[in-house]
């Protein structure tokens, strides 16, 4: 077939005089052509239009908060923000209260305190029904997320339970919703945003119902408990021996991972029931899907109580968390003043409304008793500006999508066979599929070469942790410029291609190929999406069906005499402001939590490169740009003026640099800081060669990426060497710092001990008993491998009582993590440990060769702060802080291993 001419297509008249204007090419370049500069500066003030767009959208989604109520104003069955924000202050003065210490049981009896006069209170045909719960011990295996390969045991937990009914219906008592979060904090921090804003929200929430419940048709039972902060395993009590939570059927989970803000509702399912409920009743809704696929793919390496409930429990329910200030989560600045007014409110007043609609329903999800986890939440949600909530079941959304996608495809290739151009249609789509290909690769390019670089010009190889916009000028303007870069080479090539015989407009061709392009990338992520069942996905509709009706209405041609023009700025507008108004809340918000995220990424401190988390921070950036600037690209490339929009964004990003290089803007601060870990270590693997005794060090670690220069120079006369790898059996400290000291023999006392009661093969299998002694420790960790053992069991030797009565269990890198905690000091800590070992490893040989196989590792966590600590600890800079998690070791760790 003969290739139709470039002009027979677009109708450009042949016999039109070389350098003669004709009306059509006046009008054309009155449109289009500026100067090179002109033109920079209107496509820069575009961006910047975008992105101030994009604030908007934020500020009015998420920076404005409601007034809170004050008690007067609430009445007594309203949510007041006042009487919950003097709860917060109250716990918030304990200070740092986790698992096993006497600010806890300060905590928790005030909360205690505070439930009784409510009872006392409520309305006279109210029941409020109040008790202090201590399940026995048990354990907990989860198939999901980051407890995967670990068996989590308790023991002397205890929580307090509330139940809020009609006192003139027993029936009302057969079912009920479960409101539930945690009082204890982790050692570091006072915790004001985890979780005493959660626990004061649910106290108000008490008070407020027992105003109220005269109409319920169901109770509304309240878990306030203990040891969330070690492994989810208040939740697990409850849900697993508690008789009331058999009548359970939805729950509603109260947490943090910052401190102020809207609550965000970040998880529901697997049932829609009482998301459906929220959505009715919610005045400021708060949520998004994209934060639920950000959590379950992995994104977010966290965990809540709404896997237990979920998991183990069988229950659906929805989960809220604040997210704000998500850098200073775990440490000491997780205090009151972050907490901005108004942020408790909305979620409070809501969550009233919820619960009084909810008890009132005639219906209530079932259990499901096969239990399935999160691959099953089948629900898409998101606010619309804060002021409307929206939900529809996967299967309405697969519809909806693989409908939307046949059409697309379908009128992008009969667009191609319409054309009349033959094959080269397709080769222009393959030519403006590479242009959207170098547009990414040239945009992550830029800002990886800029993460690489940033920790050898930086004081901090994360300098942008106290003040997220740093992050922004540093990878964002690069991205752009990359981006920019990759387009122009794409675009020249297509354009190259479209008048290879000479032929005019090849140039607003290829300027349609790229907006088209655009849409065609939002259509992969749309199948992307889909396939893999991410509710996140509606976002490429609201940026793949406003431009493809644009694009319709305003740039198609109806007639062969029309001739063709630059794309229209009013079609790029309408393109971006569905998409725009949309997509910037939880792309801000998932950012920040990312970003701040950073100031606690080293998991196994000294593994990754200096540079990774600026490569997530870049990475993250870069898509940004690459997805929502898409349709505004191509403008840049009009008139010449690509040159100065380069020029204008090195200027930037140049100027950011300067800033961060000579700290202009501190990258940690007094209240935003870098998370450490300092510990002082008794290590019985390691013998002093002349006194025997264990060796003693003072270690120090990162929780955010960098060295120690600083905080060295800070600690005057301290004899650290760095470089140092050390093994805390549920992470390894790859490079770290550590201070030798002398023998303190006053710690020996509390250090554990590892020993071989027997180790025989019985009826073709190898059995060994081990004899462990916790010491001083009621919290402990014990990596178990997993190549050589297959199940264990474990028992108090006091009482030989049944702790983990055995199992195949599954490991993470070839070790299986046993964790232990206890609500109480005086709790169990001698135990018997029972090894059954993996068939292969029966014989005497076997047994004989396996002498120096490493098959336990133990390390067991003191709250005590020695001298040598403590005076350490205070010469760490203001802008430090240490940070705590339940994988982590406490001030005084005791190190041990068995080998055979």
């Amino acid at each position: 077939m003969r290739r139709q001419a470039v002009s027979d297509r677009t109708n450009v008249p042949q016999d039109t005089r070389v350098g003669e204007d004709t009306e059509d090419d006046k009008k054309y370049r009155d449109v289009v052509e500026k100067s090179p500069l002109g033109a920079a500066v209107e496509w820069l003030l575009m961006l910047i239009l975008v992105v101030y767009g994009g604030w908007v959208v934020v500020y009015f989604q998420a920076g404005q908060l409601p007034a809170p109520l004050s008690a007067a104003a609430s009445g007594a069955a309203g949510f007041s923000e006042e009487r919950a924000i003097g709860h917060v202050q109250n716990l918030v003065s304990f200070g740092p209260h986790p698992v096993g210490t006497k600010a806890l049981e300060q905590a928790f009896q005030y909360v205690y305190s505070e439930l009784v006069q409510i009872k006392d209170e409520a309305h006279d045909f109210v029941d409020v029904e109040l008790e202090i719960f201590t399940p026995n011990p048990g354990f907990e295996r989860l198939r999901e997320g980051v407890f995967f390969g670990k068996t989590l045991v308790y023991a002397n937990l205890k929580h307090i339970v509330v139940r809020v009914s009609p006192s003139n219906s027993v029936e009302a008592k057969d079912f009920s919703l479960l409101v539930s979060s945690h009082i204890d904090t982790v050692i570091t921090s006072p915790g004001a945003g985890d979780c005493s804003s959660c626990i004061s929200i649910m106290v108000e929430l008490v008070r407020a119902l027992s105003h109220r419940a005269q109409r319920f048709k169901h109770s509304v039972i309240f878990l306030f408990n203990t040891g969330e902060e070690e492994g989810l395993l208040g939740a697990h009590g409850f849900i697993t021996q508690h008789p009331w939570s058999s009548t359970i059927r939805a729950v509603i989970d109260i947490e943090a991972m910052g401190v102020g803000g809207k609550s965000l509702l970040f998880q529901a399912g697997p049932d829609s029931w009482l998301l459906e409920q929220y959505t009715k009743v919610a005045k400021y809704p708060s949520a998004h899907a994209l934060a639920q696929d950000a959590f379950h793919f992995g994104l977010v390496h966290s965990a809540t109580d709404f896997q237990v409930y979920v998991e183990v429990g069988g229950l659906s329910g929805i989960d809220f968390a604040h997210l704000e200030n998500n850098a200073v989560y775990h440490t000491k600045n997780d205090k009151l003043w972050h907490l901005r007014p108004g942020s408790l409110q909305p979620v409070g007043r809501d969550l009233v409304a919820l619960l009084d609609t909810a008890a009132q329903s005639d219906e209530l999800p079932f259990v499901k008793v096969n239990a399935t986890g999160f691959t099953q939440m089948e629900t898409v949600f998101f606010d619309v500006l804060g002021r409307w909530m929206v939900t529809y079941s996967m299967e309405t959304a697969r519809r909806i999508q693989i409908s939307i996608l046949i059409q697309g495809l379908v009128l992008l290739v009969s667009s191609m066979f319409l054309s009349g151009t033959g094959t080269a249609a397709f080769v222009e789509l393959g030519l403006a599929i590479l242009t959207l290909v170098l547009t990414w690769l040239m945009a992550l390019a830029h800002v990886l070469l800029v993460a690489i670089i940033l920790p050898y010009v930086s004081p901090f190889p994360l300098p942008y942790i106290a003040h997220s916009w740093i992050a922004v000028g540093l990878f964002g303007f690069p991205a752009v410029f990359g981006a920019l870069l990759g387009q122009a080479i794409g675009r020249a090539l297509l354009a190259k291609y479209i008048g290879r015989d000479g032929r005019r407009q090849a140039e607003l061709h290829a300027e349609r190929w790229l907006f088209k392009a655009g849409m065609l990338q939002w259509m992969l992520l749309l199948g992307l999406g889909t396939w893999v069942g991410a509710g996140s996905s509606v976002l490429a509709l609201f940026w793949l069906v406003p431009p493809a009706i644009a694009y319709g209405l305003m740039e198609t041609k109806f007639s062969p005499q029309q001739r063709l023009r630059g794309i229209k700025r009013t079609t790029l507008w309408l393109s971006s402001i569905v998409g725009l108004s949309t997509t910037a809340f939880p792309a801000v918000r998932l950012g920040g939590v990312i970003i701040g995220g950073l100031a606690r990424a080293e998991r196994n401190p000294g593994s990754a490169p200096v540079w990774a988390g600026n490569a997530v921070s870049g990475g993250l950036i870069a898509g940004i740009v690459c997805l929502t600037l898409i349709y505004l690209l191509p403008f840049a490339h009009r008139s010449g003026g690509l040159k100065w929009i380069l020029l204008g964004l090195t200027t930037a990003f140049i100027v950011t640099l300067g800033i961060v290089v000579f700290e202009v803007v501190p990258a940690f601060t007094e209240h935003v800081s870098r998370g450490l870990h300092l510990v002082h270590v008794v290590d019985t693997k390691s013998l002093d060669p002349v006194t025997g005794l264990p060796s003693q060090k003072i270690s120090l670690f990162a929780a955010t990426a960098g060295g120690f220069e600083k905080e060295l120079n800070a600690m005057k006369d301290e004899d650290f060497v760095c470089g140092k790898s050390i093994d805390y059996v549920s992470f390894l400290v790859k490079s770290g710092c550590e201070k030798p000291l002398d023998d303190d023999k006053s710690l020996l006392k509390g250090q554990p001990s590892i020993t071989v009661e027997s180790d025989k093969v019985s009826s073709g299998q190898r059995v060994t008993s081990v004899r462990l002694t916790a010491g001083a420790s009621y919290r402990w960790n014990l990596a178990i491998n997993t190549t050589a053992v297959e199940s264990f069991k474990l028992e108090t030797s006091s009482d030989r009582q049944v702790l983990v009565p055995g199992g195949k269990i599954f490991g993470v890198n070839g070790w299986h993590n046993l964790q232990y905690c206890s609500g109480k000091p005086t709790g169990p800590d001698d135990f018997y440990l029972t090894l059954y070992w993996h068939p292969e490893e029966v014989s005497d040989k076997v047994v004989e060769r396996s002498r120096d196989i490493q098959v336990l590792r133990l390390r067991t966590d003191v709250n005590h702060i020695t001298p040598e600590f403590d005076k350490l600890v205070t010469k760490l800079p203001a802008w430090c802080t240490l940070f705590g998690k339940s994988t982590g070791p406490y001030p005084l760790a005791y190190l041990a291993e068995l080998k055979l």
